[in-house]
């Protein structure tokens, strides 16, 4: 079976905060998840170097478009780096590859009579003497009334045009545009209705849409699907490739979603492999975004894939995170409420944004970070729970047993235990339920806990060691499982007590721990200072606008 996970490609116009993480974080679980299977895993994502946000930036610094995607295409790739994101491919939308894979499937979707030319009205800025980018156009949603964009309303999840948008102004100078004839290209998205209908359907009674997914991708096909502009007049693009049509572009909305395939189409060429080994009729396709990208995931992409048959490779799965808000307050990037990535990772372990991110994350309500949770989260559930029963139990052998690893029959409660995890992790897991999977986790090790705690091997050593030795084999047993079922989650610090427990690789199933001689034992997570908490609410509020 082949797994392919498509996490969503970030805007290279401005620094990730959590938000992101939430949203994406699922996908480098999943991946880790699988990989310990021993399945065949495609994980694939890149910064989206093209369109208007990063236009938006550049034109407020005075700078390329070039200039500011290089330079958060590089942050990107740090942070997921220091995340611990293990994506096969994290390419950009400005790469020559992804520009000849867009043209590609614009040009089969023209020959299959899908893409079409038109005449239509786009809003243009008198005072900037332009066409106006739908997202250059602000105004108050048709629908919910609140303030959006000419593209989406993030408030309500309609996806608009920007006719459609009351009291419009021009984003670049603030005045009311206007409208002006010109030639685009559309796609036959209506063509579509009933085989997505039949798709959204299915994915329905198979359970494996988030209830959020369903919804708004429900609402749309009874609200009828409409034709969509295939192009639109931007600086920076793909180039639509129709003779005397090269000055426009490619609009993002198919471009962005075709990167999926092109990022698939670069691992593949790079690494001289068949993608018909990942993409065929048995692979299962995990999507991994924020609600305010559902439709471009359930319906717009699937329409293409169906355009250019690719049906095999339609999104099974779809991980559709709600948002993150921030001490109780929508994350603002305009106003700068966020807790940005690079910053956060320069002051604490990122198992630590892991575990917090996974165990509240947003998966079927928004959820909230807040710097007391956070850190009270790490000192009690990372530190105190965890943690403490590594460094007690290995401290112990190092000060009882010389560091040598007794070797003893590991209790059969435990070991039970240990064996029902593995299931039952994986299906939550597979299902998308990640807060449940670590949860399920976390309470075996409160089990491992109390079973220390219940044995009292300080009494046994004196009384009778060989019943030590069994406590003691069998806590070595549980750290060594844990550390395999927590990887996918909590990487680094797994990796840490593989090395200490000098295991030779980690596998999606039980693990004994032969004779060994330990190293020194080192602390796994240090105790974070609750006086961090004011201080960092302290930077959050100084750092607003």
């Amino acid at each position: 079976m082949a797994i392919f996970i498509g996490g969503a490609w970030p805007y290279a116009n401005g620094s990730l905060h959590l938000g992101h993480i939430a949203a994406l974080l699922p996908g480098d679980i999943l991946a880790r998840y699988y990989r310990l299977k021993g399945e065949k895993v495609l994980y694939v994502s890149g910064s989206d170097c093209n369109g208007t946000p990063i236009s938006i930036r550049a034109n407020a610094e005075n700078v390329s478009v070039k200039e500011i995607a290089d330079r958060f295409h590089t942050e990107f790739v740090v942070s997921f780096a220091k995340l611990g994101f293990t994506y096969d491919i994290y390419t950009r939308t400005d790469g020559t590859f992804h520009h000849q894979i867009v043209r590609h499937v614009f040009l089969k979707l023209v020959d299959r009579g899908l893409i079409f030319k038109k005449e239509t009205e786009q809003t243009y800025c008198e005072f900037d003497e332009r066409f106006l980018p739908d997202r250059f156009v602000r105004g108050l949603c048709p629908h919910c009334g609140l303030k959006a964009r000419g593209d989406q309303c993030d408030h309500c999840g309609s996806l608009l045009d920007p006719s459609e948008l009351r009291n419009r102004t021009c984003a670049l100078c603030g005045n009311e545009p206007t409208t002006k004839l010109t030639e685009h290209f559309y796609f036959k998205l209506s063509d579509f209705q009933q085989q997505l209908e039949t798709y959204v359907a299915n994915a329905k009674v198979e359970d494996r849409w988030r209830d959020n997914a369903i919804n708004q991708s429900e609402r749309y096909l009874q609200e009828g699907l409409h034709d969509r502009a295939a192009s639109r007049d931007l600086a920076n693009g793909v180039n639509i490739p129709v003779l005397g049509y090269e000055g426009k572009k490619v609009y993002v909305w198919i471009e962005a979603v075709t990167g999926y395939y092109s990022a698939s189409r670069e691992w593949a060429a790079l690494n001289r492999t068949d993608l018909e080994e990942y993409w065929n009729e048995d692979m299962v396709s995990y999507y991994v975004h924020g609600k305010d990208n559902i439709p471009f995931h359930t319906i717009i992409w699937p329409a293409i894939l169906m355009g250019i048959d690719q049906q095999h490779a339609l999104p099974t799965h779809v991980i559709s995170n709600e948002y993150l808000t921030l001490e109780k307050r929508k994350l603002s990037t305009s106003e700068n409420w966020a807790v940005w990535v690079p910053d956060i990772l320069e002051r604490y372990h990122p198992d630590s944004l892991r575990y917090f991110l996974t165990a509240n994350a947003p998966e079927n309500r928004d959820a909230d970070f807040s710097w007391r949770e956070f850190i009270y989260s790490h000192n009690a559930e990372l530190l105190g729970a965890y943690g403490n029963f590594v460094n007690r139990s290995l401290k112990f052998i190092e000060n009882s047993f010389a560091s040598v690893v007794p070797q003893a029959e590991i209790d059969v409660a435990m070991k039970e235990m240990i064996c029902d995890l593995y299931p039952k992790v994986g299906e939550k897991i597979e299902k998308g339920h990640f807060k449940e999977a670590i949860e399920i986790i976390f309470d075996g090790v409160r089990k491992a806990n109390k079973y220390f705690d219940d044995e009292k091997p300080w009494v046994q050593i004196k009384e009778v060691e060989d019943a030590c030795q069994q406590t003691m084999a069998t806590c070595v047993y549980l750290i060594a499982n844990f550390a395999q079922l927590l990887s996918p989650f909590l990487p680094f610090s797994s990796e840490d007590v593989g090395a200490l427990l000098k295991l030779q690789k980690f596998e999606w199933q039980e693990v004994t721990v032969g004779s060994r001689v330990l190293p020194p034992v080192k602390p796994l997570f240090e105790r974070i200072d609750v006086g961090r908490i004011d201080e960092e609410l302290a930077r959050l509020h100084n750092g607003k606008i």
